[in-house]
């Protein structure tokens, strides 16, 4: 199995992004599964450009899409991707949409296929707090994960496909009193059990996993 993990460059003001840096902390190689790592940037329209051209360059099985959302205590792994851009802050490059469509000719929203709740129990055995969350947000984050989930639909690919969201780390929250943060090597240990788990379950638990944000 081969698989693309991708985090996102810094945006919004921080130095850091704890998606990347956990990223880049994972082994080259997960229990047979040939981790391919991809930094991406915090903008609209070329963070799905850059994914592209590495999805048709690596031919991977799975892709994953890494992303920082502060604020959140859990890992948590994305169910949904809907068709809309609407930034609450601009981009890394200035670009702020409004109610705009991610792509014209797209659903109203794609579903992840990749085993979401049995990532979710294997985190937790990790000993990583995780939860599946049923909203992406509206700003790259869910651009990225609806851009994924529309290449594979509409080139009918056989790739598994979604994204996970991370907290801060450590050194993010020093200021920000009272604000959820993670350490980053338990990022990193949850990123693992989920692509162990991506290899382990070819379908799906039934769990509960209605948790809202």
């Amino acid at each position: 199995m081969k698989l693309l993990i991708t985090g996102f460059d810094p945006f919004g003001g921080e130095k850091i992004n704890p998606a990347w840096e956990a990223v880049k902390g994972l082994p080259d190689n997960i229990d047979g599964v040939e981790v391919i790592k991809l930094q991406i940037p915090t903008v609209f329209k070329k963070s799905a450009q850059k994914l592209y051209e590495n999805i048709d360059a690596v031919k991977p099985d799975v892709v994953i899409c890494v992303g920082q959302a502060g604020g959140r205590y859990e890992f948590c792994v994305e169910r949904v991707a809907i068709n809309l851009d609407d930034g609450r802050i601009p981009d890394n490059e200035g670009y702020q949409p409004i109610d705009v469509k991610v792509f014209e000719d797209g659903e109203n929203a794609y579903f992840t296929n990749l085993p979401i709740k049995a990532m979710v129990e294997e985190v937790k055995k990790a000993g990583v707090p995780a939860a599946v969350s049923n909203t992406a947000g509206t700003y790259v984050c869910n651009h990225i994960m609806y851009s994924l989930l529309y290449y594979i639909n509409k080139n009918n690919l056989n790739i598994k496909g979604g994204f996970i969201h991370v907290p801060y780390i450590t050194e993010q929250v020093l200021d920000k009193k009272n604000t959820p943060y993670m350490d980053l090597k338990t990022i990193t240990k949850g990123l693992e059990a989920s692509i162990k788990a991506i290899k382990n379950y070819e379908a799906d638990i039934k769990v509960s996993g209605g948790k809202e944000f």
